[in-house]
């Protein structure tokens, strides 16, 4: 029963001041092996990873067929859930990872500008992971509600009938006199003969009476699995 006692109460910061040795080795203070730890981060890791396919894989890829920004995505996540897990042991506030999140959030892309859906889903998946790496004292069961109404939210957003995703293409219409209001019927009914898309709605821009031309903005029912990441630029610059 002594010995039992003297185990349970068993310090190292006390064992290292009477000379005494302790099991744990460590390199410069830093311990080299943690299981408790280790173990920690790896369950976590493994949680924000699979949250986050779910949210773009099933949601977002499902849709917009981007390769470029699942990958871009997932690795947000990876790298955002690391850095607010690792960091934890600087004792990290949370000022620190809304500041972190805010730098990223105004990362813009050389190649093009990313639209709100984008934006949207790079704000989800950054979030998220921003929750399951600073989330170390919440109760794993309070963690997986709080990612299950986060899929949830979006799987009904996504699914509503009101929020279904129209595709945009900016065309750049010859026939001038069409673009006159009241021959809205005329304008749309040509339009669809000539780019074989059933319109939803359309819009007249920039008018040029000099050589003929309008710039008409129109949106259409994408097929599924159809990609549109072209469908407004009007300059071969913005390429």
């Amino acid at each position: 029963m002594l010995l039992l006692q003297s185990i349970q109460t068993f310090d190292p910061d006390i064992a290292r001041e009477f000379g005494g040795g302790v099991t744990q080795t460590d390199f410069l203070g830093v311990p080299l092996f943690d299981a408790t730890s280790l173990w920690t981060l790896l369950l976590r890791f493994v949680f924000n990873f699979l949250v986050c396919w779910i949210i773009i894989r099933f949601f977002y890829y499902r849709k917009s067929q981007r390769r470029d920004y699942y990958f871009t995505f997932m690795m947000f996540a990876v790298v955002i859930f690391l850095i607010i897990t690792l960091m934890e042991n600087m004792k990290m506030n949370v000022a620190y990872a809304l500041g972190l999140f805010a730098i990223f959030g105004m990362i813009r892309y050389r190649t093009e500008t990313l639209r709100i859906r984008e934006m949207t889903y790079l704000f989800v998946v950054m979030g998220v992971s921003i929750i399951n790496g600073q989330a170390l004292t919440t109760s794993y069961a309070e963690l997986f509600l709080t990612n299950l109404l986060v899929i949830l939210a979006i799987w009904v957003f996504e699914g509503s009938k009101h929020m279904k995703q129209l595709s945009e293409k900016v065309i750049l219409y010859d026939k001038i006199d069409l673009v006159k209001r009241g021959r809205e019927a005329e304008l749309k009914a040509d339009l669809e003969e000539r780019t074989g898309i059933a319109i939803e709605k359309m819009e007249v821009g920039h008018i040029d009476y000099l050589r003929d031309t309008a710039f008409i903005k129109i949106w259409y029912k994408p097929l599924p699995g159809e990609a549109n990441t072209i469908g407004t630029f009007t300059k071969l610059k913005e390429f």
